[in-house]
């Protein structure tokens, strides 16, 4: 599953918002039908894992943490704690706790941005804003990719074509 796009939403009184229609086809294409919802370990932002992703990623996270290890298990504890189960409904929205919207700093507009196998929900005012410089975002590309020589075999290939 990949999701892909950046999609703008209202979030009702209620705390309820649509998941954009090109993202439920892709959960029910996938056999999803459960969501996890945990605030974004870095931005403020909240993050929308298929039931089997946030299984992946739990798993990850706990091969990589010594039980026995109390700041280990504080990580994972943390990070475990801070999860919420979201079952869409019939219409194909889910309600998002008043906790995690006033985390995220969401009142009434969203945009729900595709990051791969998960999905960001964003405040819409917050991500109006870039998330990096122009400049900034090029010179890290090119910090992170220019000096990889799988990425130079691959644009060779491309201009080959």
């Amino acid at each position: 599953m990949q999701f892909l796009g950046n999609i703008e939403a209202k979030v009702d009184a209620k705390g309820r918002v649509f998941i954009p229609a090109t993202f439920r086809k892709l959960l029910a294409e996938g056999g999803e039908e459960r969501l996890v919802l945990r605030k974004d370990v870095y931005q403020d932002c909240l993050v929308l894992y298929p039931e089997s992703v946030w299984m992946e990623t739990q798993d990850q996270l706990r091969r990589r943490l010594n039980r026995w290890n109390r700041m280990e298990q504080n990580i994972f504890r943390q990070f475990v704690s801070d999860a919420e189960l979201l079952v869409p409904d019939g219409n194909g929205r889910i309600l998002l706790p008043k906790r995690y919207l006033k985390m995220a700093d969401i009142d009434t507009e969203v945009r729900f941005i595709g990051m791969d196998n998960t999905i960001e929900i964003w405040s819409r005012k917050r991500a109006e804003q870039p998330f990096m410089e122009a400049e900034d975002f090029s010179k890290a590309l090119q910090d992170t990719l220019g000096n990889d020589s799988m990425w130079h075999l691959m644009e060779e290939s491309y201009q080959d074509e």
